[in-house]
């Protein structure tokens, strides 16, 4: 059976902790926020899948997002494909997840084999059609 020596760090204590400690090796840094067991033969295990999981949590970058989930739909799969009329349709569970509202506004730049959609400050454009309404009187 084994034992965490400590409680590991979590959120932006593991982030200042790992920043403190950047000249030390991985496993030292894992040991040290609190990632390891101590086994009953008194061997200290350094897990770094644990921590490597902490901080990619603490980044804001979860692994298996435990969304609520309604029975609808698909998991997204981050993959499209052209439709037959020649459109792409990106689904409501990616427009969601980057808080997107009806309305919202992109620029589209082709590149060689991708396309780039870059949205459009919704401050801006709101700015921009005020300007414009001023210029009209």
């Amino acid at each position: 059976m084994t034992e965490t020596a400590t409680a590991p760090l979590t959120g932006k204590a593991l982030l200042q902790k790992v920043k403190e400690l950047s000249d030390l090796p991985r496993r030292e840094r894992a040991k040290r926020c609190g990632y390891y067991t101590v086994t009953k033969n008194k061997q200290t295990r350094v897990n770094l899948t644990d921590f490597y999981d902490a901080l990619l949590a603490a980044r804001g970058i979860p692994l298996s997002p435990e969304g609520p989930k309604d029975g609808r739909g698909r998991e997204p799969t981050y993959r499209v494909s052209v439709h037959k009329n020649g459109q792409i349709v990106i689904g409501a569970t990616y427009t969601e997840a980057m808080g997107l509202k009806p309305g919202d506004e992109f620029e589209i730049k082709l590149g060689y084999k991708h396309i780039h959609l870059i949205q459009l400050d919704s401050d801006k454009s709101a700015s921009q059609d005020e300007d414009a309404d001023e210029d009209e009187e």
